[in-house]
């Protein structure tokens, strides 16, 4: 068994549901203790059939690395990705020898404007998948980072600037009456596509999967400013999305909660595709959420801390069952009785 390279145009494709599904089950197969060469080659032949089976495959594989600890993941097409991690810790620590080098003052900058893959490694303040962390800043901002967070607070004598990586971020900004000088310092948040400036104000900044940074306003106003293109104010109640070129209309922001900082996930009427989305930024390994189940409803306030007793609520008040072909990949799908109605 190989492992794959792909395109450039193939490596940037979201996997549909069904092909992940396929790529987990053929994991499992090839996982066993011992596989026939019939399987292989039912494996191969799937693997080739064409571009979103390769990018499925790869995904999974991208996923077991992450848990490289299981009996029998070194035998599988997997392994060349996991040998590939003992090189990414040694690059790690290249890397982190050449930021010893950088000026502090530019530090946020320079990961910022590369995209590198360390600036969660190195960040002052982030957390790990399921984690939440509040934090207050010497101007008397509070911070609410939530899971898989990473960024960075860099106050100067004019300018009170966090730097956003990753992750999702609640700002309520401070007074600043710790300035010692006369002048106002903007606070701002610095993220890839551009720097977003509180105007008196409480606000969300969450990185997405395409490119984009969505901004909630809940109280004051925004000054949205992409890299390059025109900038959007926004007030209390609207949201919108950042890219680097351009700022989307805005539309209400009523959807958006913060109910994440007191530790609920809290559903009304939210399909369950949607929620299940949400729940996995929560868990490590792949939580997905079959088609035919996706548009159910759910009302209700789950408990993050405990994403396992969230899914068994779920088997027990809906037409669902959770199923795990692998330890560290699991989907939410219609019961059997269910799917043959």
């Amino acid at each position: 068994m190989r492992g794959l390279a792909l395109p450039a145009a193939e490596a940037t494709q979201l996997p549909a549901f069904e092909d992940l599904q396929q790529a987990a089950e053929w994991f499992a197969v090839l996982q066993a203790g011992a596989v026939s060469e019939a399987d292989r080659r039912r494996w191969q032949s799937w693997l080739d059939a064409g571009p979103r089976q390769r990018a499925a495959w790869r995904r999974v594989e991208s996923i077991s690395g992450e848990f490289s600890g299981l009996a029998g993941v070194a035998s599988l097409p997997a392994r060349r990705v996991l040998e590939r991690g003992g090189a990414a810790a040694n690059r790690r620590r290249s890397v982190l020898r050449a930021l010893a080098l950088v000026p502090v003052a530019g530090l946020t900058g320079w990961l910022a404007s590369r995209h590198v893959p360390w600036h969660g490694w190195v960040a002052a303040h982030r957390t790990e998948t399921g984690e939440r962390r509040e934090i207050v800043l010497a101007d008397g901002s509070r911070l609410w980072l939530n899971t898989g967070t990473a960024l960075d607070v860099d106050f100067s004598p004019r300018l009170r600037r966090i730097v956003l990586y990753k992750g999702e971020v609640l700002v309520t900004s401070g007074p600043d009456d710790a300035n010692p000088s006369s002048s106002h310092r903007p606070l701002v948040v610095d993220v890839p596509q551009g720097r977003l400036t509180a105007l008196g104000t409480r606000f969300a900044v969450r990185h997405e999967d395409d490119d984009a940074v969505r901004l909630a306003v809940l109280e004051g106003a925004i000054e949205s400013r992409p890299a390059s293109g025109d900038s959007l104010t926004l007030v209390a109640g609207q949201q919108t999305r950042l890219f680097s070129d351009h700022v989307e209309p805005p539309e209400p922001a009523a959807g958006y909660g913060d109910d994440w900082t007191r530790g609920m996930l809290v559903a009304d009427g939210m399909r369950l595709g949607d929620f299940i989305a949400e729940l996995g930024r929560y868990r490590t390994g792949y939580l997905g959420c079959a088609p035919e189940v996706a548009d159910l409803r759910l009302v209700g306030a789950y408990p993050l801390a405990d994403t396992e007793r969230i899914l068994s609520a779920l088997q027990a008040t809906l037409p669902v069952r959770v199923r795990r072909p692998l330890p560290w990949w699991t989907v939410v799908e219609a019961k059997p009785h269910a799917a043959a109605r």
